[in-house]
């Protein structure tokens, strides 16, 4: 049973009282045979890789994509908007499965805190989930290091391969937010050290192999693409690849039992997996292949979601996770709160509380486009109000009054107070209209578009800019990456606090430029990323970063982690 939230709960508290059934019982609801169920504790596990091998040729259940409107500070709620729909579709007697990313360590101690959900709309156990879990991104980091060490090591033992260290594009990682490690020198101290040069540091969650990790079908795919890594280029310009170090078997050890998928439970005992957690800004934003493959074979329906706005998370998720995967969607929801809708509206932070029915108005353009731009992939898609408790009942009748004059199907779920309870209607609208509506998918571009032709469609069909721009520089990175990778799809990183490249800039903006700063190929993970405006792809702490905040109590209960 679900009791109400009030929002002066904290949602560690509410998780904190969640009774939480054995992980086997989880693992009944989805046919998963107890011998191949290697749990971690009581309340969380992994799938066995024996099992998973044995699932080819089943019947796949309905993919539902949750995105979101552009973010903004006063939150849209996309995987509490999962928890909650998958929790809605169990309620009214459907057979579901929750697929999400994990959290990173960067956002959990920096600003945006946890990633398990809110409110009654969590999964569980909360706090495991949100710091080491399964130990998962640890071994990517690790596998990820390895590599960078071996190349090191390469060069300090004589340099068979010629490796031109000035042309080293493998740098190293870790899951923190530090601005201090964006840009190194390494191997200093001395000849003992190795051989002195520039390097760099990207958040984990930016990494290649945790690119590769999501993206591959099984283990054997893993490391084939481990070993299509390319790590830089030799005095004669010739790629080289992780394979050419003999680090591919080693770093596959290190993620064997990674890529084993993590099943937990929602607080209402919905089943979940948990697995891969790529940012949508600077890598492709979503779970892992074999989760989603998994869901889809033990499950009717499938809720998963993809990072920040749909024109960065579903986009890419279109674009990449389902042109590699095979998989295709069966329609997409775009979460969007009255609070953030007034942010693009241009109401600041600290008035989003009171009433402005004009400020909805000119916000509801953001909503649109993301709809729009989502409509373009040929699926059914649908709007979700996630109800907050400053939300007014003329705000409400307005925002539905706008979607249904733009042709919107557009439905209020309150899962966060009420748990599904809240989402059954939700969940009810989302069966009606895959029951009654066929989905046509399609990508954005065709795979023989060229890399300048892909960014181009992507910056003008779903940003609205005018055109893309880059130096001479960036052009001729694109004619070489031309001639050898064309057919690979782009995934840009940018903002995503706004359609261009400037997060200031909220709403709906047309008619700007997206300039290209740089671009970087991913040939394992099986694209190419283009990197526009000024973005990290390491970030950096706040001024008071959530870590401040945490602490354990007397009872060694951690406090404060969201």
């Amino acid at each position: 049973m679900v009791t109400k939230t009030n929002e002066f709960t904290s949602d560690i508290e509410i998780a904190r009282a969640a009774k939480m059934q054995p992980i086997q019982k989880i693992a009944d609801k989805l046919g998963i045979p107890k011998e191949h169920v290697i749990s971690y504790g009581k309340y969380r596990a992994k799938i066995s890789q024996d099992y998973l091998d044995s699932m080819n040729g089943q019947k796949l259940g309905k993919l539902i994509l949750v995105a979101g409107i552009t973010p903004t500070k006063a939150g849209e709620g996309k995987t509490t908007t999962s928890v909650g729909l998958g929790d809605g579709l169990s309620k009214i007697g459907k057979n579901v499965t929750i697929c999400l990313r994990e959290p990173s360590l960067g956002p959990c101690f920096g600003m945006k805190g946890g990633a398990a959900g809110g409110g009654q709309a969590q999964v569980v156990p909360m706090e495991e989930i949100n710091l080491h879990f399964n130990g998962d991104f640890h071994a990517i980091g690790a596998a990820h290091n390895l590599l960078s060490a071996m190349i090191d090591n390469h060069i300090y033992w004589g340099n068979e391969l010629n490796i031109d260290s000035r042309k080293i594009s493998w740098g190293r990682v870790m899951d923190m937010n530090d601005r201090a490690l964006r840009e190194t020198t390494a191997a200093l101290g001395g000849v003992f050290n190795g051989f002195p040069r520039t390097d760099h540091f990207d958040i984990t969650v930016a990494s290649e192999v945790m690119a590769i990790f999501c993206l591959a079908n099984d283990l054997k795919d893993l490391q084939s693409r481990l070993g299509d890594i390319v790590i830089g280029q030799s005095t004669k310009g010739d790629d080289i690849y992780a394979r050419d170090l003999k680090a591919v078997g080693a770093m596959t050890a290190l993620l064997k039992d990674a890529i084993q998928p993590n099943l937990v439970q929602t607080m209402e005992g919905t089943p979940c997996l948990i697995h891969g957690g790529p940012f949508a800004n600077i890598a492709h934003g979503c779970n892992s292949v074999i989760a989603t493959k998994t869901a889809l074979q033990h499950a009717d329906y499938v809720v998963t979601e993809a990072g920040f706005g749909a024109d960065l998370g579903a986009e890419k998720f279109f674009d990449i996770k389902m042109r590699q995967s095979g998989l295709k969607p069966d329609m997409a929801i775009i979460v969007a709160t009255i609070r953030a809708i007034k942010m693009h509206g241009g109401v600041s932070e600290n008035e989003l509380t009171a009433e402005n029915i004009e400020a909805l108005e000119n916000g509801f353009s953001n909503l649109k486009r993301h709809v729009m731009n989502t409509r373009k992939f040929g699926i059914p898609v649908m709007v979700t109000i996630n109800s907050f408790t400053s939300d007014t009942n003329s705000e409400k009748e307005c925002l539905i009054k706008l979607c249904e004059k733009s042709g919107i199907e557009v439905v209020e779920s309150n899962h966060w107070a009420e748990g599904s309870t809240g989402s059954s209607t939700l969940a009810k609208t989302v069966v009606k209209i895959l029951d009654e509506q066929t989905p046509k998918f399609e990508y954005l571009y065709n795979s023989q578009v060229s890399l300048w032709g892909k960014t181009r469609t992507i910056a003008q069909e779903l940003y609205g800019a005018d055109d893309i721009i880059a130096d001479t520089k960036v052009r001729e990175q694109f004619a070489a990456f031309q001639k050898k990778y064309g057919e690979l799809p782009v995934c840009i990183a940018k903002t995503p606090l706004s359609f261009s490249t400037d997060p200031l800039l909220k709403g709906a903006p047309s008619g700007h430029v997206i300039p290209i700063q740089s671009i970087r190929l991913s040939n394992g993970a099986r694209f190419i990323v283009v990197i526009c405006g000024n973005i990290m792809t390491m970030p950096g702490l706040p001024r008071r970063p959530a870590a401040e905040d945490i602490y354990v109590n007397d009872k060694g209960e951690i406090e404060g982690l969201f």
